[in-house]
């Protein structure tokens, strides 16, 4: 068997990860620092994503926070639009949405997102493991300064360590602290007077500790055992899908380098097997070994690889972006079927999700007939029905409305215990109660009638509801 057979063929590597030893106990990885030109895209865009992480709290769209998810009041602020409980079909669109777009994204892309934009990455590589560098040293001073016994050197740099992770974990903390309560009230909690807010205090305390942990210990296992999107590669990806790969046909066999030594004559393959692209994995694999669960494509394999192809004069592009069918039949990527579908549903979802989150009512107005009420008949030849109505002002501003009649014009609303029809609607307030509506009886057809009530903010239509109407059948 040649040994691109048996490279494809040897897949024990499937039946461990990188991070637990051959007896099952925990196994710390200490990836090389990474350079190179992916890597130094990635430090830009993590600065930019992180700027925006940790002043989105106190930006404002239209008097409104940029992003707020306050799960307490049930209150959800995206680009200054203000979602209340009324809007659950809303947020369920988004989350199929959401949904639909990472299937798409994946069979397309791969876990790019985790690479690139992904929290725990940006944090993990670009925050967390820099100051580990700073402090620690890269690989090899990092292997040493762990097998060392407990010394003066070791126990100042891992409080040092640990004290700047616990910092930043708070801050961390505080940060998602303000996207769900507002960065005001925030403010006004953290000026106060401490004694009062024992228990915020404390739930703050362990929720920093909860992202220390991850950051400090669990690290590369949240990715790995934990995210739920690295379990679905299997059945996201395809051999069309553009993966972080190693082109095995160009780098197979692989071979120690030799100076001055023709590598192509001696039926040698591109891969000298350094090893550095091992090194630098924060997940701990080989991915010569071909598309795994633990790579997150985060590039530090293809700076590594490339940097060593030219020291070599090689070609770059040993370990690449690719497909499995570029690096094995030279095909070019192509638009498939099923990609083509995900387009189809993810841009009939973005703009059905599009159409509801611009056309919604600013106050939702719901009228249903009273059960057990059908008609009431009087002298004067007006027939009545009654009904049960709730308005919520669903805006971030009060609002003044009026139930006014649209449809027959003849008709009137009366509500019991109040002179007028208008309602003064504060922010997420709610209005209910009982309401009549009177209509001659020559306005009307015999049984069921359709009626239209409108909720106005003086001349602006706010809501509009059609309503059965029942008078007595004309013999």
């Amino acid at each position: 068997m040649s040994s691109s057979e048996d490279y494809l063929s040897d897949e024990s590597f499937r039946d461990r990860v990188g991070f637990i030893t051959e007896d099952g106990k925990r196994k710390f990885i200490y990836p090389k620092k990474p350079s190179g030109k992916f890597y130094k895209y990635r430090t830009w865009l993590s600065y930019v994503l992180l700027t925006i992480l940790f002043t989105g709290p106190f930006l404002r769209i239209n008097g409104q926070p940029f992003l707020m998810l306050n799960i307490l009041e049930r209150k959800f602020v995206i680009l200054g639009q203000v979602f209340w409980p009324q809007d659950f079909h809303l947020v369920a669109l988004t989350f199929v949405t959401g949904v639909v777009f990472i299937i798409l994204f994946t069979v397309a892309y791969g876990r790019l997102f985790c690479g690139w934009v992904c929290p725990q990455t940006i944090f993990m590589e670009m925050l967390f493991r820099k100051i580990e560098y700073w402090i620690d040293g890269d690989r090899g001073q990092q292997l040493r300064l762990a097998s060392m016994p407990w010394n003066a050197e070791k126990i100042r740099k891992r409080l040092l360590k640990n004290g700047i992770f616990y910092l930043i974990s708070f801050i961390i903390g505080n940060v998602f602290l303000m996207y769900i309560i507002g960065s005001e009230a925030w403010i006004k909690l953290v000026t106060d007077d401490p004694s009062k807010h024992i228990g915020g205090l404390t739930a703050m305390i362990i929720f920093s500790g909860v992202f220390f942990f991850v950051f400090a210990w669990f690290r590369e296992q949240a990715c790995i055992v934990v995210c739920p999107y690295g379990r679905l590669q299997g059945v996201l990806l395809d051999r069309n899908s553009i993966v972080i790969a190693y082109d095995r046909l160009r780098g197979e066999p692989r071979a120690k380098f030799r100076k001055n030594e023709d590598r192509s004559s001696a039926g040698k393959g591109d891969c000298i097997d350094c090893g550095q692209c091992v090194d630098v994995c924060p997940t701990g694999i080989d991915i010569r070994n071909g598309t795994q669960l633990e790579c997150v494509n985060c590039t530090a394999c293809i700076d590594a690889c490339d940097a060593v192809m030219d020291k070599i004069n090689k070609p770059r592009g040993l370990i690449k972006y690719a497909s499995e069918n570029q690096i094995a039949n030279g095909e070019k990527w192509r638009f498939t079927g099923r990609l083509a579908f995900y387009t189809v549903v993810l841009t009939l979802l973005l703009g059905l999700m599009g159409f509801l989150i611009f056309n919604r009512v600013k106050v939702e107005a719901t009228i249903l007939r009273t059960p057990g009420q059908l008609y009431q008949a009087y002298e004067d030849g007006t027939i009545s029905n009654v009904y049960n109505y709730q308005l919520i002002n669903k805006t971030s501003m009060p609002i003044k409305a009026e139930l006014r009649m649209i449809e027959p014009t003849e008709a009137r609303i009366m509500l019991p215990g109040k002179e007028d029809l208008t309602f003064e609607l504060t922010v997420q307030d709610i209005k209910k109660g009982a309401m009549f509506v009177y209509i001659p009886k020559e306005k009307l057809s015999s049984g069921k009638n359709t009626i239209k009530i409108g909720v106005f903010n003086g001349d602006e239509l706010l809501d509009e509801v059609k309503l059965s109407f029942y008078a007595p059948i004309k013999k």
